[in-house]
């Protein structure tokens, strides 16, 4: 943590890269906004009341990623560049002082320890500022750091305003900086608009400073990934890949088994216990919590739920905003959802499908059942076919079975409806009224037989 450091996440700009009606940085990668991702950098480096974002386009729900995170933001009324950006936020920011660290919205792969390294750099140079660098393959789009004979840096050049000559240059400004505080808010209106697009680029700082005689650091990082600006839909889907990896890869440090690992997605919000087995092509997204010795069959999807310890999803199942006790199974082929609730041992089979229902410790509904806003007691055995009738047309009505009932197979329970403890349903049997506790209920027509019908 930087304690004398603020940070400063620009995210005003809409993208007009990306083609989309949605802001540039609300896109997502590996499970996270891109302004999210910058967000929770930032606040591995800098305590929340030193961490700002700049809005602008679409800036109330930009707003609202920052304000979830407990930070502040900056109102940047009109996009007229970087460097008017950080201008906007000069009166709160100036008073913090030490130094403040400039990132940009839209480079979700950046590490807190490189920000570090940057900050630790223009603070042991005594440098003005300090940039972050990196050569590329192909630099379009990107501004070129231009050095000087003794190879130091002399100003960064934006794309659309270079030379030829400047063109060739591979080493590129990532965008990311560390200002001495003072000397920043000294020189910022130095900046002027004069280049094509008139705007005032933050770029400018460093020949600003340098002609002011403060020294200028650049620190260069061999991986370029780690600085990858997302502009369009492909570089996204890059990013997404890299975190994703990243995820998984600390997972299987932390000690969890993830068969197949290319295959399996995982969201940056997810935490999984040791011994824990993902199979392939599993997908775990969200806010997901998976406690210790779990398994997650392949091709299964749990998305904000909470497992306990060896709780099972079995192959091509579907857990979604639901919790499972330990030794809760849910699966194969089945689905649970809405806030359901199993508790521990309770074992959901074959194409069974829950929905805001709570079924009670050991009890079990194994095959073709629909569970809907229902109360399921412990140790009830529900039988294939199934059904709760939980909507009449206008309202969602509900479900109660006592502990230890039977409900034979193909049964329709009309709701509302109570099922009292130890009661037995009659397989095939549509049930319309309350069964008293330990009851036989039987609601189908007696079986006919009409003799030798078939010969005639």
């Amino acid at each position: 943590m930087l304690n004398d450091a603020a940070v400063l996440i620009l995210a005003a700009g809409q993208g007009t890269r990306m083609k989309s009606r949605m802001a540039k940085v609300l896109h997502s990668a590996g499970g996270k906004t891109l302004v999210r991702h910058a967000i929770d950098t930032a606040l591995k480096i800098a305590p929340p009341e030193r961490v700002f974002v700049v809005v602008g386009y679409q800036a109330e729900t930009v707003r609202a990623q920052a304000e979830a995170a407990g930070i502040r933001t900056i109102h940047q009324t009109e996009q007229l560049g970087t460097g008017h950006a950080v201008m906007c936020g000069q009166e709160q920011l100036a008073r913090l002082g030490g130094r403040l660290i400039v990132l940009v919205g839209d480079c979700p792969l950046i590490r807190a320890e490189t920000l570090e390294d940057l900050a630790e750099a223009q603070r042991a140079s005594a440098a003005g500022a300090a940039l972050l660098t990196t050569e590329v393959e192909d630099p379009t789009g990107y501004g070129r750091i231009i050095r000087g004979a003794d190879g130091g840096v002399r100003e960064i050049v934006e794309h659309k305003a270079c030379t030829p000559a400047q063109l060739a240059v591979r080493e590129i400004n990532s965008g990311i900086y560390s200002f001495e505080s003072a000397a920043l808010w000294n020189h910022i209106h130095q900046i002027r608009p004069d280049n094509p697009a008139r705007e005032y680029y933050l770029t400018d700082m460093i020949a600003i400073l340098i002609r002011a005689g403060r020294r200028v650091e650049a620190l260069r990082i061999a991986d370029f990934g780690e600085v990858l600006g997302i502009n369009n839909r492909v570089e996204l889907a890059d990013a997404d890949r890299i975190l994703r990896a990243r995820k998984v890869r600390q997972l299987m440090l932390d000690g969890v088994t993830i068969e197949k690992p290319e295959t399996v997605t995982v969201d940056a919000g997810v935490k999984i216990g040791i011994d824990t087995i993902v199979g392939p092509f599993a997908c775990i997204t969200g806010e997901t919590v998976i406690g210790e010795n779990c398994r997650i069959g392949q091709c299964s999807i749990v998305h904000e739920s909470v497992l306990g310890d060896e709780a099972e999803v079995f192959p091509f199942s579907i857990v979604s905003a639901s919790r499972l006790e330990g030794k809760a199974h849910a699966g194969p082929f089945a689905r649970i959802r809405m806030g359901t609730h199993l508790a521990e041992g309770a074992h959901v089979g074959n194409f069974v499908e829950l929905k805001k229902t709570r079924m009670g410790a050991g009890s079990k509904s194994m095959h073709l059942a629909y569970l809907g806003d229902s109360s399921i007691g412990e140790k009830v055995n529900i039988g294939a076919g199934t059904i709760t009738c939980n909507y009449d047309g206008r309202k969602k009505n509900e479900t109660k079975i006592g502990d230890g009932a039977f409900v034979g197979s193909n049964s329709t329970l009309v709701a509302p409806i109570e099922i009292g403890e130890g009661a037995y349903i009659g397989a095939g049997s549509v049930i319309t009224h309350k069964v008293p506790p330990k009851a036989l209920a039987l609601g189908r027509s007696r079986q006919v037989h009409k003799e030798d019908w078939t010969k005639k």
